[in-house]
């Protein structure tokens, strides 16, 4: 402890003057009396070489012994290698953001410094979109990440909490999302650390820690916006009407394209809206539910191939005996400037099984069963065809819906149908 050398008694009667007075309490400590009659505590001290002055406070507020005190802390932090004037400035800084964070809270805003803030940020500056309310990775994260980490300092997150949202990504059976979702959560870490808010990307450290995403064999367009740049074209196709009818109803149903093709009119009710057939590669018996939008294009194509066995006979078969090529939907689409490499027909069961859970957020058993995928319940049964029938009916519909606000160019608003 420095040698104390003032009393409070000479304090209360020194007098002002016209000048600054300085009465020292030793080792850096002093009182400076102003002309005004003010008193306040200085403490000079030395730091890299630098001489530095700390204000500690006003007299009588800050009494003799607070001052020694608070003299004696920023004595101890020289010794131990830091600047008391840099802890000085760190703790205003704290307090501006805690008020600044509380009147954002009062807002209804995100907090500085928490994960939905910095990807946000990362959004606005590094993402093409990132206002459109489609935005795939804006959407994935406000799903996936931003309800339980989103108010969290990103400095605090651990891999754990971040591999605890993907596992319930998991647990809707979307592995492929939770993998996406990886990937933007790592992009949003990276952007921190190039802008200093933490150390490193904490991403990594998960790796192997998902199963392995099944992979997608076939190119897919998944994209809203490029979604609606293919659905205009298609309206475009210059082909057979017979093709182009195959072309507009192939988004609609997502359906496989061998079944598509091979689509007889004898499985249809355009009245219930159904359409009704056996799959051969899951051995189950599947019914698709017709939006309006699909049904008006079954009606439009009646008259020209209603006669026949097949929706979409082959050009070369007049009487309507064989279905259409496997190759005609990929040609239509290539003649469109969608080589394989880019879309194909398989590609309309990748395009709506990704909006429809990442941006529309339809529950996954819903979108499993319209895939006609091999479905279990919770004990293991297989899903009946009925299952969720009437759920499904509004899933397509507004599936049809949504692909026609994205080809007149509104702003589809994202909605949820977890019923």
């Amino acid at each position: 402890m420095a040698k104390a050398l003032l009393k409070d008694v000479t304090i209360r009667n020194t007098k002002p003057t016209d000048k600054d007075q300085r009465l020292n309490d030793g080792d850096g400590l002093y009182i400076l009396i102003k002309p005004t009659g003010a008193k306040w505590w200085r403490f000079d001290y030395t730091f890299s070489g630098k001489r530095k002055t700390l204000s500690l406070g006003t007299y009588p507020d800050t009494s003799l012994t607070l001052a020694r005190t608070n003299a004696e802390e920023a004595r101890n932090k020289i010794a131990h290698g830091i600047d008391p004037s840099d802890t000085r400035k760190e703790e205003k800084a704290a307090e501006k953001l805690a008020l600044e964070n509380k009147r954002r809270l009062d807002a209804g805003l995100t907090v500085i410094g928490s994960f939905e803030y910095v990807a946000c940020e990362w959004g606005q500056k590094k993402v093409n979109d990132w206002d459109d309310k489609n935005n795939r990775s804006k959407r994935m994260l406000e799903r996936n990440i931003f309800p339980w980490l989103g108010s969290k300092a990103i400095t605090d997150i651990l891999p754990k909490d971040i591999l605890d949202c993907l596992r319930r990504v998991e647990d809707r059976g979307t592995i492929e999302t939770a993998h996406r979702t990886l990937q933007i959560t790592g992009q949003v870490f990276r952007y921190a650390v190039a802008t200093g808010r933490v150390d490193r990307d904490i991403t990594p450290d998960l790796r192997g820690a998902l199963p392995p995403a099944k992979g997608e064999h076939f190119a897919a367009i998944t994209e809203p916006k490029q979604v609606a740049e293919l659905i205009r074209a298609i309206d475009g196709y210059q082909g057979s009407f017979s093709s182009l009818c195959a072309l507009k109803i192939a988004p609609l149903v997502f359906v496989r394209p061998g079944e598509l093709r091979a689509a007889e009119w004898q499985q249809f009710d355009l009245e219930a809206k159904e359409w009704r057939y056996f799959v051969s590669k899951t051995s189950v018996q599947h019914i698709v539910p017709l939006s309006d939008q699909a049904v008006t294009i079954l009606q439009e194509l009646k008259p020209l191939t209603g006669h026949g066995r097949y929706v979409f006979p082959s050009e070369r078969t007049p009487g309507g005996d064989r279905c259409m090529s496997e190759n005609t939907l990929n040609a239509a689409l290539k003649r469109l400037g969608y080589g394989k490499e880019v879309m194909t027909a398989h590609g309309f069961r990748a395009m709506a099984r990704t909006i429809l859970d990442e941006v529309l957020g339809f529950r996954p058993d819903f979108i499993e069963h319209q895939l006609a995928h091999a479905v279990r319940d919770p004990n293991g049964r297989a899903y009946n065809r009925t299952a969720h029938l009437p759920e499904r009916h509004k899933m397509m519909q507004s599936w049809a819906d949504y692909l026609d606000g994205l080809k007149n160019g509104a702003v589809i608003i994202p909605f949820s149908k977890s019923a």
